[in-house]
Protein backbone atom coordinates (compact mmCIF):
# COMPACT_ATOMS: atom_id res chain seq x y z
CA UNK A 1 0.00 0.00 0.00
CA UNK A 2 1.32 3.64 -1.07
CA UNK A 3 1.82 6.06 1.51
CA UNK A 4 3.72 9.24 2.23
CA UNK A 5 5.44 11.01 5.05
CA UNK A 6 5.66 14.83 4.58
CA UNK A 7 6.33 18.08 6.97
CA UNK A 8 3.92 20.79 8.10
CA UNK A 9 6.20 24.07 8.25
CA UNK A 10 5.30 27.29 9.40
CA UNK A 11 6.67 30.20 11.26
CA UNK A 12 6.50 28.17 14.67
CA UNK A 13 7.71 24.71 14.37
CA UNK A 14 7.92 21.84 11.71
CA UNK A 15 6.17 18.64 12.25
CA UNK A 16 6.25 15.36 10.51
CA UNK A 17 2.97 13.13 9.07
CA UNK A 18 2.55 9.91 7.45
CA UNK A 19 -0.53 9.84 4.94
CA UNK A 20 -2.63 6.98 3.73
CA UNK A 21 -5.52 6.35 1.73
CA UNK A 22 -7.58 6.98 -1.29
CA UNK A 23 -11.06 8.08 1.16
CA UNK A 24 -12.67 11.75 0.80
CA UNK A 25 -13.10 12.23 4.80
CA UNK A 26 -9.89 12.81 7.05
CA UNK A 27 -8.97 10.04 9.64
CA UNK A 28 -6.24 11.43 12.04
CA UNK A 29 -3.94 9.02 15.01
CA UNK A 30 -2.45 11.15 17.42
CA UNK A 31 0.26 8.39 18.72
CA UNK A 32 0.83 8.28 22.54
CA UNK A 33 4.53 9.07 24.02
CA UNK A 34 7.36 7.40 22.37
CA UNK A 35 11.05 7.33 22.81
CA UNK A 36 11.47 7.48 18.79
CA UNK A 37 9.39 8.47 16.31
CA UNK A 38 6.91 5.98 15.26
CA UNK A 39 6.70 7.67 11.89
CA UNK A 40 9.88 4.92 11.65
CA UNK A 41 7.69 2.22 11.61
CA UNK A 42 5.31 3.62 8.54
CA UNK A 43 4.90 0.20 6.84
CA UNK A 44 3.74 -1.23 9.68
CA UNK A 45 0.98 1.36 10.38
CA UNK A 46 0.13 1.87 7.10
CA UNK A 47 -0.91 -2.24 7.13
CA UNK A 48 -2.42 -2.31 10.56
CA UNK A 49 -4.97 0.66 9.47
CA UNK A 50 -5.35 -0.84 5.98
CA UNK A 51 -9.23 -1.33 7.03
CA UNK A 52 -9.44 2.49 6.97
CA UNK A 53 -7.80 3.16 3.55
CA UNK A 54 -10.84 3.11 1.07
CA UNK A 55 -13.67 5.13 3.48
CA UNK A 56 -10.55 7.76 4.49
CA UNK A 57 -7.21 9.67 3.95
CA UNK A 58 -5.32 8.53 6.78
CA UNK A 59 -3.16 11.28 8.60
CA UNK A 60 -0.73 9.61 11.64
CA UNK A 61 1.00 13.07 13.30
CA UNK A 62 4.17 13.17 15.16
CA UNK A 63 4.74 15.98 18.19
CA UNK A 64 6.62 19.27 16.62
CA UNK A 65 10.51 18.43 15.46
CA UNK A 66 11.58 21.70 17.28
CA UNK A 67 10.49 20.75 21.09
CA UNK A 68 11.15 24.59 23.41
CA UNK A 69 12.09 23.43 26.85
CA UNK A 70 8.58 23.47 28.30
CA UNK A 71 6.22 21.92 26.41
CA UNK A 72 2.56 20.97 27.96
CA UNK A 73 -0.24 18.97 26.30
CA UNK A 74 -2.20 22.71 25.82
CA UNK A 75 0.93 23.92 23.34
CA UNK A 76 0.96 20.02 21.82
CA UNK A 77 -2.80 20.46 20.90
CA UNK A 78 -2.34 24.17 20.06
CA UNK A 79 0.52 22.91 17.62
CA UNK A 80 -1.42 19.95 15.98
CA UNK A 81 -4.47 21.85 15.43
CA UNK A 82 -2.56 24.44 13.73
CA UNK A 83 -0.72 21.44 11.38
CA UNK A 84 -4.94 20.70 11.17
CA UNK A 85 -5.54 23.79 9.72
CA UNK A 86 -2.85 24.27 7.10
CA UNK A 87 -3.59 21.33 5.28
CA UNK A 88 -7.33 22.09 5.42
CA UNK A 89 -8.56 19.18 7.16
CA UNK A 90 -12.20 19.48 8.76
CA UNK A 91 -14.92 17.40 9.76
CA UNK A 92 -12.38 15.21 11.34
CA UNK A 93 -12.52 11.52 12.79
CA UNK A 94 -9.38 11.98 15.77
CA UNK A 95 -8.36 9.07 17.16
CA UNK A 96 -5.45 9.67 20.31
CA UNK A 97 -4.26 7.03 21.87
CA UNK A 98 -2.74 7.88 25.63
CA UNK A 99 -0.78 11.23 25.47
CA UNK A 100 -2.34 11.38 21.93
CA UNK A 101 -5.97 11.06 23.50
CA UNK A 102 -4.88 13.94 26.25
CA UNK A 103 -3.76 15.91 22.48
CA UNK A 104 -7.25 14.91 20.66
CA UNK A 105 -9.73 15.92 23.82
CA UNK A 106 -8.01 19.10 24.46
CA UNK A 107 -8.23 19.83 20.49
CA UNK A 108 -11.94 18.35 20.65
CA UNK A 109 -12.51 21.04 23.70
CA UNK A 110 -11.07 23.86 21.69
CA UNK A 111 -12.24 23.50 18.17
CA UNK A 112 -15.29 21.60 18.59
CA UNK A 113 -16.26 22.58 15.21
CA UNK A 114 -13.54 20.55 13.69
CA UNK A 115 -13.75 16.81 14.98
CA UNK A 116 -16.83 15.03 13.49
CA UNK A 117 -15.89 11.70 16.03
CA UNK A 118 -13.55 10.95 18.90
CA UNK A 119 -11.98 8.19 19.85
CA UNK A 120 -9.48 7.86 22.77
CA UNK A 121 -7.67 4.82 24.29
CA UNK A 122 -5.95 4.14 26.95
CA UNK A 123 -6.28 7.98 28.93
CA UNK A 124 -7.22 10.39 31.06
CA UNK A 125 -8.90 13.99 31.57
CA UNK A 126 -6.81 14.56 34.64
CA UNK A 127 -3.25 13.70 35.71
CA UNK A 128 -3.00 13.27 39.61
CA UNK A 129 0.29 13.18 41.46
CA UNK A 130 -0.84 9.29 41.30
CA UNK A 131 -1.05 8.74 37.86
CA UNK A 132 2.26 10.22 37.03
CA UNK A 133 4.32 8.25 38.93
CA UNK A 134 5.38 5.92 35.95
CA UNK A 135 5.78 8.48 33.65
CA UNK A 136 8.07 10.24 36.22
CA UNK A 137 9.75 6.79 36.49
CA UNK A 138 10.66 7.17 32.56
CA UNK A 139 11.72 10.54 32.92
CA UNK A 140 14.52 9.46 35.79
CA UNK A 141 15.63 6.52 33.27
CA UNK A 142 16.00 8.77 30.31
CA UNK A 143 17.90 11.47 32.56
CA UNK A 144 20.29 8.21 33.40
CA UNK A 145 20.31 7.83 30.21
CA UNK A 146 19.49 4.03 31.14
CA UNK A 147 18.67 3.42 27.33
CA UNK A 148 17.90 -0.77 28.04
CA UNK A 149 16.18 0.04 31.80
CA UNK A 150 13.87 2.81 29.78
CA UNK A 151 12.94 0.53 26.96
CA UNK A 152 12.76 -2.50 29.35
CA UNK A 153 10.23 -0.67 31.83
CA UNK A 154 7.87 0.75 28.61
CA UNK A 155 7.68 -2.76 27.63
CA UNK A 156 6.82 -4.21 31.41
CA UNK A 157 3.94 -1.40 31.94
CA UNK A 158 2.36 -1.50 28.20
CA UNK A 159 2.15 -5.15 27.55
CA UNK A 160 0.87 -7.70 28.89
CA UNK A 161 3.41 -10.08 30.95
CA UNK A 162 3.45 -12.45 28.38
CA UNK A 163 3.83 -10.57 25.38
CA UNK A 164 6.27 -8.61 26.96
CA UNK A 165 8.83 -11.34 27.40
CA UNK A 166 8.24 -12.68 24.30
CA UNK A 167 9.56 -8.63 23.24
CA UNK A 168 11.88 -8.20 25.72
CA UNK A 169 15.51 -8.53 23.52
CA UNK A 170 13.66 -6.82 20.80
CA UNK A 171 13.00 -4.11 23.29
CA UNK A 172 17.10 -4.08 24.35
CA UNK A 173 18.01 -4.05 20.98
CA UNK A 174 15.67 -1.05 20.06
CA UNK A 175 17.67 0.40 22.90
CA UNK A 176 20.39 0.12 21.56
CA UNK A 177 19.55 3.00 18.85
CA UNK A 178 18.28 5.54 20.77
CA UNK A 179 20.08 8.78 20.51
CA UNK A 180 20.77 11.55 23.41
CA UNK A 181 18.67 14.36 21.39
CA UNK A 182 15.79 11.45 21.74
CA UNK A 183 16.06 10.85 25.38
CA UNK A 184 15.68 14.71 25.54
CA UNK A 185 13.22 14.81 23.56
CA UNK A 186 11.37 12.21 25.57
CA UNK A 187 12.01 14.04 28.72
CA UNK A 188 10.15 16.81 27.87
CA UNK A 189 7.24 15.49 26.24
CA UNK A 190 6.67 13.77 29.08
CA UNK A 191 6.87 16.22 31.54
CA UNK A 192 4.51 17.75 29.37
CA UNK A 193 1.71 15.97 30.77
CA UNK A 194 2.36 16.86 34.35
CA UNK A 195 -0.70 18.62 36.05
CA UNK A 196 -2.62 18.27 32.78
CA UNK A 197 -6.41 18.64 33.76
CA UNK A 198 -9.24 18.89 31.26
CA UNK A 199 -11.82 18.91 33.76
CA UNK A 200 -12.99 22.65 33.31
CA UNK A 201 -12.92 22.41 29.64
CA UNK A 202 -14.42 18.64 28.81
CA UNK A 203 -18.20 19.65 28.93
CA UNK A 204 -16.90 21.82 25.49
CA UNK A 205 -16.76 18.51 23.56
CA UNK A 206 -19.67 17.94 21.43
CA UNK A 207 -19.05 15.19 19.15
CA UNK A 208 -20.06 11.34 19.42
CA UNK A 209 -17.15 10.00 22.05
CA UNK A 210 -15.50 6.62 21.68
CA UNK A 211 -13.67 5.52 25.71
CA UNK A 212 -11.58 2.29 25.37
CA UNK A 213 -9.50 1.26 28.36
CA UNK A 214 -8.24 -1.77 29.68
CA UNK A 215 -8.90 -2.50 33.62
CA UNK A 216 -5.26 -3.61 34.26
CA UNK A 217 -3.77 -0.65 32.79
CA UNK A 218 -0.36 0.13 35.03
CA UNK A 219 0.86 3.30 33.19
CA UNK A 220 -2.58 4.87 34.50
CA UNK A 221 -5.35 3.30 35.76
CA UNK A 222 -9.29 2.14 35.36
CA UNK A 223 -10.98 5.02 37.69
CA UNK A 224 -9.24 7.32 34.76
CA UNK A 225 -11.25 6.37 32.05
CA UNK A 226 -14.41 6.32 34.35
CA UNK A 227 -13.61 9.59 35.31
CA UNK A 228 -13.56 10.72 31.41
CA UNK A 229 -16.30 8.68 30.92
CA UNK A 230 -18.88 10.05 33.58
CA UNK A 231 -17.99 13.55 31.96
CA UNK A 232 -19.13 12.68 28.17
CA UNK A 233 -21.42 10.06 28.69
CA UNK A 234 -24.11 12.30 27.91
CA UNK A 235 -23.11 12.89 24.71
CA UNK A 236 -25.02 11.37 21.71
CA UNK A 237 -23.68 8.43 20.32
CA UNK A 238 -21.49 7.58 23.45
CA UNK A 239 -19.55 4.36 23.55
CA UNK A 240 -17.49 2.89 26.31
CA UNK A 241 -15.57 -0.76 26.12
CA UNK A 242 -13.46 -1.58 28.47
CA UNK A 243 -10.71 -4.78 28.24
CA UNK A 244 -8.88 -6.90 30.81
CA UNK A 245 -5.83 -8.13 30.47
CA UNK A 246 -4.83 -6.56 27.09
CA UNK A 247 -2.29 -3.58 28.77
CA UNK A 248 -2.10 0.08 27.91
CA UNK A 249 -1.22 -0.75 24.73
CA UNK A 250 -4.96 -2.61 24.01
CA UNK A 251 -4.91 -0.59 20.69
CA UNK A 252 -2.47 -2.64 19.34
CA UNK A 253 -3.00 -6.36 21.67
CA UNK A 254 -6.56 -6.20 22.17
CA UNK A 255 -8.84 -8.58 19.82
CA UNK A 256 -10.16 -6.93 17.29
CA UNK A 257 -10.09 -3.18 18.63
CA UNK A 258 -9.21 -1.42 15.33
CA UNK A 259 -12.54 -3.29 13.99
CA UNK A 260 -14.76 -1.31 16.65
CA UNK A 261 -12.97 1.95 16.02
CA UNK A 262 -13.49 1.25 12.38
CA UNK A 263 -17.29 1.22 12.83
CA UNK A 264 -17.42 3.70 15.43
CA UNK A 265 -15.49 6.62 13.01
CA UNK A 266 -17.60 5.17 9.79
CA UNK A 267 -21.00 5.20 11.75
CA UNK A 268 -21.44 1.17 11.09
CA UNK A 269 -22.00 0.83 14.81
CA UNK A 270 -23.91 -2.57 15.69
CA UNK A 271 -26.98 -2.09 16.56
Amino acid sequence: MEYEVNEIVTDQFRMEYLCFGKGKKPFVILPGLSVQSMIRSAPAIVGQYRRFNDDFTVYFFDRRADLPSDYDVAQMAHDTTQAFEKLELTEISLFGASQGGMISLTIAADHPEMISRLAVCSTLMRMTQKRFHVIREWVELARKKDREGLYLSIGEHIYPGKMYERFKDALVGFSKTVTDEELARFIILANGMHGFDLTGKIGQIRCPVQVTFDEEDTVLDAEAASELAAHLSCLDGFEMRHFNGCGHALYDTAPGFREWLYHFVTEKRER
